[in-house]
């Protein structure tokens, strides 16, 4: 089992009654809740925190990219992992984009992944995704070409990174004369490569049929996670292949404390700041962001989102976060690998001391599991 601390660097500063005067934390929230000073000062803290993962033992850190959000001040992943290669020395640095179905041009994010993958002495993973629907509100791109857009951005970056150039590409949504990256990746064939799911059948079948790894979505119930890391599973089967529990990667956050009783009070205030504030409106997609089957699959779990909870009985009972003392944690976790069949833990830990208790008191005894 490996696992990653996942950080989305979410504003921690949002007013009293926020989710009364605003709709949403994304795309139209007013830019004028930023404070430049203090987004300097959770900068610092965010990568003196990913950094101490590295001291504690964790398998990697993990990133995202969003845009025009307070849920995640990220719109740049690859230049908070540049600083974090400066600042590890041995644990992996995972970043997940989601530009190649938005605007990104995939020979710019071949090369970056190279040149981060050089800096960090070989130890990147690159995810990529389909980017949520507020993401097409905020760069404007066309939703209905958003899969065509990813697949091939996706091709042509694996290529940029194992064909020999120049060569010129000449598909749909690119052309490029001479694809012709200078670096190109230390590991080889290229890095491990993670394809964030989406619940939609498409992106499961992209992860089977590269045999990569697959994220599956995140603020799902236990039940869901199960149900969506079963597509995989099948669509590995059509590919002619059997998923590994290396494939697959688990979202969850996760707090430790002295007792059940401490974790709970600690965590409790976190977590409802996540569903009444930087949840608000994530949801929101315009027209053709989703394929036919992401949207049934999107209907079918209507309700079991994270941010439709309101009692902390929901949420624990659904399985939607691990929370308590170190024995219970230890016991949910490995209840949960049991059942999920997964190989890689994304732990979202809102507190630095959590992660430490994590890292000592429970990562010792559920990695060989």
């Amino acid at each position: 089992m490996k696992y990653y601390l996942s950080h989305p660097l979410s504003w921690p500063h949002l007013p009293e009654g926020f989710g009364r005067d605003h709709d949403s934390a994304w795309t139209w929230l007013p830019n004028t809740l930023y404070d430049p000073e203090k987004g300097r000062a959770l900068y610092e803290e965010s990568l003196t925190t990913l950094a101490l993962a590295d001291e504690l033992g964790y398998d990697g850190v993990c990133l995202g990219e969003h845009h025009q959000t307070a849920y995640s001040l990220t719109p740049s992943p690859n230049l908070l992992a540049a600083a974090l290669t400066q600042r590890t020395k041995r644990c992996r640095l995972a970043v997940i984009h989601c530009g190649l179905s938005l605007d990104q041009p995939p020979l710019r994010l071949a090369e970056e992944v190279a040149l981060l993958d050089a800096l960090s002495g070989g130890r990147l993973d690159v995810g990529l995704g389909v980017a949520g629907g507020p993401e097409y509100w905020s760069s404007q791109a066309n939703p209905t070409h958003a899969r065509e857009r990813f697949r091939e951005g996706l091709d042509l970056a694996l290529a940029a990174w194992t064909r020999p150039g120049p060569f010129t590409w000449t598909g749909k949504h690119y052309f490029y004369r001479y694809v012709n990256p200078w670096p190109t990746p230390v590991q080889k064939p290229h890095p491990p490569v993670w394809i964030a799911g989406d619940g939609s059948p498409e992106m499961a079948e992209v992860a089977a049929q590269g045999r990569f790894v697959y994220v599956g979505s995140p603020y799902l119930p236990l039940d869901s996670a199960e149900r969506e890391f079963g597509r995989f599973r099948e669509a590995c089967q059509k590919a002619g292949t059997t998923a590994s529990p290396g494939q697959l990667a688990w979202t969850v956050p996760i707090h430790v404390a002295e007792t059940d009783r401490q974790a709970r009070e600690e965590f409790e205030p976190h977590l409802w700041y996540l569903v009444k504030n930087l949840l608000k409106g994530k949801a929101t997609s315009p027209p053709g962001a989703r394929s036919p089957h992401s949207a049934l699959a999107s209907l079918r779990n209507r309700g079991e989102s994270l941010a439709e909870k309101r009692t902390w009985d929901e949420v624990e009972r659904g399985g939607y976060v691990i929370v308590g003392g170190a024995a219970t944690v230890r016991q949910k976790l490995d209840e949960c690998r049991k059942r999920l069949g997964c190989g890689v833990v994304l732990a979202g830990c809102p507190a630095r001391k959590g992660m430490e208790l994590l890292a000592r008191e429970v990562l010792p005894h559920v990695r060989d599991a």
